[in-house]
């Protein structure tokens, strides 16, 4: 699927100042959406992968355990700061690399990936960690841009790719090679809106024998 350097880019590094103020609007309302859809049982434990700031995280019940990890420390600053802030006991964050998760098998029922998988160098490995450390029967959730199949947005997003990956994210990541590459047993795939730019796949975690009903 080719490549590009992980967490290189400015934009999560010395711009996590102006992430929130830029992206957290755009981004928290569909996020907000997603995490309520879940129904996010009671004690359940999650993780989310790519938390950078923490824009989704006021969003999560609070019956519920969230671990945010991210490679960008001042992104994970941030974070921190939210969760003192506002005291949600149910959250916390880690200085970890999603590719190489430094958790034990089956350690959470949810794994989240929000705008993440055009970002880190190999998506595929990343998905195959979130289903390493995810329960049988647990759900991984992504939120993310692909390529259009719609022609003219197709070509522009080729045509951007070489100038966004400089900034550190891929625009031509397909969607169909993507989920048979990582095996995903899809449970839903939906876009928020007819005129989003992003897809949402939820998928059932199938493992030791384990099928979703």
């Amino acid at each position: 699927m080719g490549e590009i350097e992980a967490h290189e880019s400015k934009l999560y590094s010395e711009f996590a100042p102006f992430y929130d103020r830029f992206f957290g609007k755009i981004f928290y309302s569909r996020l907000r959406h997603v995490i309520e859809s879940l129904n996010i049982p009671r004690s359940a434990r999650v993780l989310e992968v790519g938390a950078g700031t923490g824009v989704s995280f006021p969003a999560y019940p609070s019956h519920c355990e969230v671990v945010g990890i991210d490679l960008a420390p001042d992104m994970l600053a941030r974070a921190q700061d939210k969760i003192q802030e506002h005291g949600w006991s149910h959250l916390s964050v880690m200085e970890m690399d999603a590719m190489h998760l430094e958790f034990p098998d089956d350690s959470f029922d949810y794994v989240m990936a929000f705008h993440v998988v055009t970002v880190v160098p190999d998506p595929v490995r990343m998905i195959q960690e979130a289903k390493r450390v995810c329960k049988p029967g647990g759900k991984i959730v992504i939120v993310n841009h692909f390529t259009s199949a719609f022609p003219p947005l197709g070509f522009l997003t080729e045509i951007l790719d070489p100038v966004t990956r400089r900034l550190g994210w891929r625009t031509n990541l397909k969607l169909k090679p993507f989920v048979e590459a990582t095996e995903l047993k899809i449970d839903t795939i939906y876009k928020p809106s007819k005129l989003s730019l992003y897809t949402v796949l939820v998928g059932a975690n199938q493992k030791n024998g384990c099928r979703s009903s």
